[in-house]
This record gives C-alpha cells, sequence and structure tokens, in this order.
C-alpha cells in the first residue's frame, strides 16, 4: 500500500497561496463502481500496487465518459520477471468486471512471426483459397462476445508482443492510434470500447540478475523483504529502458502507460499461498461433494511449501506446482483409497528433514492416525 500512497501524494491538490473562497476537491477519490474494481484486484492480483491503480484510473474515466475519442479506452503494456502476474492482472480485471476470467481475447503473439499468419487475426481477403472459411480472431463479434447487459467492454490481450512480425506491428499500430481494425473482406472493426494489453518478456535476463545475486535459490528471509524498495525501483529502470531499445517511439507514443511488475517478496507469497490452499479447498468442495472434508494446513506444512516452491526468479509459479506435487496429488491418492471420509478434517503437518507433507486425519478422541511420505509417483 506504501506505493499507492506515494502515486496519491504525487497528484494529491493544493491550494494556492493567497487564495481564499475556494472549496478544496479531493481528485484522488474513485466513485463506487471503481472503489469496487479496486477492492476486487487487490483481493485477486498480489504485490502489483501500480498495475492496479492505473487499471482503476482508466475504469475510473471510461465511466466519466472521458476516455479519449477515436482510440482504445486503454493501451497498456506490462513488463516484468515472469511469474509476477502480468497475465494474471488482465485476466483478474475480466473477472472483476465481466465475472469470467478467460473473457478475454488473447493473440500468442509467438505464433505470428510470419506475415501469412495475419489471415489467422483478420481472415483473407476475397478470391483466396478458403476465403469464406477463414473465421477471424478479431472480428466484431469475436471482441463483442463477452459483453453483458451492465458492462460493454472487451479485453483484448497481446502476450510476449516482442515476438509479433512486422506485419502484426503494423495491424496493432493501428489499433491502438484509431480504435479501427480493417478485416480482409474489408469489414471494420471497432475497439473503441477495448482495454488493449500488451505484456512482454523484455528485460527478463536483466531483471533476472538483479534478483538472482541477491536472492538466488534460496529461501527468502525477513532481511531479503527489506531490499524490495530498491528492488523494484530498479527493476522498473531496466525494464523501461530495455523496452525503449527494443521498441519504435511510434509504438512507446501510442501507450497510455508502461507498467513494470515489481518481484515478489515473503510478504506477496505468502498472501499467494493462502490464495492457493483456499483453491484446493474449493476444488475439494467442487470434486468431492459427496465426500466433503476440510484441509487444515499447518504453520510448518506452510513453510514447507514454500521452501520447496520458492525461487524468486520465477515469481509464483514454482510455488503452484510445489503445491499440486507435495499436497494435491497425496491428497488425491487418499481420496482414492478410502482414507478420507465425509466431513474428515484432516491435518496437514511437516516434520524436520522429510522430502513429503504428514498427513493426519482428526478424530473426536484425537487418536489420529498418520500416514507417512504420501506422494505421487
Amino acid at each position: 500500500m506504501k506505493d499507492l500512497a506515494a502515486i496519491k501524494r504525487r497528484i494529491s491538490p493544493r491550494i494556492p497561496e493567497g487564495q481564499t473562497g475556494l472549496a478544496l476537491l479531493d481528485a484522488t477519490v474513485t466513485g463506487a463502481k471503481a472503489k469496487d474494481l479496486e477492492t476486487k484486484l487487490h483481493r485477486l492480483v498480489i504485490g502489483q500496487e501500480e498495475a492496479i491503480h492505473e487499471i482503476v484510473r482508466t475504469y475510473q474515466t471510461y465511466l466519466a465518459g472521458l476516455s479519449p475519442e477515436g482510440r482504445p479506452i486503454g493501451n497498456f503494456l506490462f513488463l516484468g520477471p515472469t511469474g509476477t502476474g502480468k497475465t494474471r492482472a488482465v485476466e483478474a480485471t475480466a473477472e472483476a468486471l465481466l465475472g469470467n476470467s478467460r473473457a478475454i481475447i488473447k493473440i500468442d503473439c509467438g505464433e505470428f512471426q510470419h506475415s501469412h499468419e495475419i489471415a489467422k487475426l483478420i481472415g483473407s481477403p476475397p478470391g483466396y483459397l478458403g476465403h469464406r472459411e477463414t473465421h477471424p480472431m478479431l472480428a466484431q463479434e469475436v471482441l463483442n462476445q463477452y459483453h453483458t447487459d451492465s458492462v460493454k467492454l472487451s479485453f483484448v490481450l497481446f502476450d510476449e508482443i516482442e515476438k509479433a512480425s512486422d506485419a502484426l506491428w503494423n495491424l496493432l499500430l493501428g489499433i491502438l492510434d484509431k480504435a479501427t481494425l480493417t478485416l480482409g473482406d474489408n469489414r471494420k472493426v471497432d475497439f473503441s470500447k477495448a482495454l488493449i494489453f500488451m505484456t512482454s518478456n523484455i528485460g527478463a535476463a536483466e531483471m533476472s540478475s538483479l534478483v538472482s545475486p541477491k536472492l538466488g535459490f534460496h529461501v527468502p528471509t525477513s532481511d531479503d523483504s527489506n531490499c524490495t524498495p530498491t528492488l523494484t525501483a530498479k527493476l522498473s529502470r531496466t525494464g523501461i529502458e530495455a523496452a525503449r531499445r527494443k521498441f519504435a517511439p511510434e509504438f512507446l507514443n501510442r501507450l497510455d502507460k508502461i507498467v513494470v511488475f515489481r518481484a515478489l517478496g515473503n510478504e506477496e507469497l505468502n498472501r499467494i499461498i493462502d490464495i492457493e490452499l483456499d483453491l484446493v479447498q474449493q476444488r475439494v468442495q467442487t470434486a468431492a461433494a459427496d465426500k466433503l472434508f476440510f484441509i487444515d494446513v499447518t504453520g510448518s506444512a506452510r513453510k514447507f511449501l514454500l521452501t520447496e516452491g520458492i525461487d524468486l526468479r520465477y515469481g509464483a509459479r514454482p510455488l503452484k506446482r510445489a503445491i499440486e506435487r507435495l499436497l494435491v496429488q497425496p491428497l488425491s491418492n487418499l481420496m482414492a483409497t478410502g482414507q478420507i471420509q465425509h466431513h474428515d478434517r484432516i491435518r496437514v503437518t511437516h516434520n524436520g528433514e522429510s522430502p513429503f507433507l504428514t498427513f493426519f486425519r482428526e478424530t473426536d478422541a484425537w487418536e489420529s492416525w498418520k500416514t507417512n511420505g504420501v506422494a505421487a509417483a
């Protein structure tokens, strides 16, 4: 929250000296709908205050009817180390506003490295073989497919934009500048109700070199979190400088905001493990409704999952894999062998140097049985 407070301080109003009869207005306060979006994003996106602030600010401008005419509602470039939540921020925005994290038109730019492949996006011109069979990925009906009665917004994600071909670059520049795309059959597509997000790994190697000398492959300690503000500033400078070296000025000038996602520290990763463990419990409720049981992950087990799942160079992704391998797969074994019953409470712990978690089933008399080394092969 410190980052957000700093942003607000920079734009806080001041009363001019010598002026009287003026009512001070607070331009940092958002409306109810934008505030609701901000609250949801803080719950879904961990540790990325700047990204949340920029998305909410753009949404508030749209709600006020003050978005620039003839352009998309917002053009964002997201940079930063892998696993820090660049794509997740887009998914979370769609989930918060449309109720569906998959309500996104996602373009994997790595699939469009050759100019002829652009036909997948805009369709083939009339007269070309397969013209009628080619369904453009960026047709108006595709763009509008996730609109709801209350929210007429589209979310378009160009992933790994640095891999785009020249033809895709030319197409993208037109969208960013005029909010218009001409399909192969000369139909026009209107992007004026779209938020355009682009992600890039440009500068990732330099960012990793900033993180790894200090943090390497060890479990982060409280001392590591103290370097976060300095590390964040260095990552931001490195990312923006790399973008300026890679991308042409005509592209950068069409962006509303470049956001460099910060490396995740101790606090953020602990919040992420809370979210992931809640998701595991939700999966149990969905998959085992007739044999519902409850999971109690103790502090020792959480610490072990963090130890096994953290490499700060790769963000939260290794942590999710560790939870699948060390918690979810053993639970599935216990379920398949009938060792877990309806309404059981399963306590998960970790002992010493064991490479596995330990699972107990709580009983009324607290005479528990223990399963050691229950792990997927």
